[in-house]
């Protein structure tokens, strides 16, 4: 058995622990683990933007809370 398989089959068993939605996130980063370097660093600059997109909606909308 591959390397690859062996640690899909691990993780399979891990997974059983946790549920379906966090399942579902932990196969998509399985399946963006098996990208190139370049299809990486889009996918995660993408999540990276979004994430920060949000952060910042958060931070502002604290800030607009406080100020009234």
């Amino acid at each position: 058995m591959s390397h690859l398989g062996s640690d899909l089959f691990d993780t399979d068993n891990k997974l059983a622990d946790i549920n379906s939605y966090d399942a579902s996130v932990m196969e998509k980063i399985q399946l963006i683990e098996t990208l190139n370097d370049e299809e990486k660093k889009i996918v995660f600059s993408l999540v990276d933007a979004l994430v920060g997109k949000k952060k910042l909606k958060d931070a502002l909308s604290s800030v607009l809370t406080e100020a009234k």
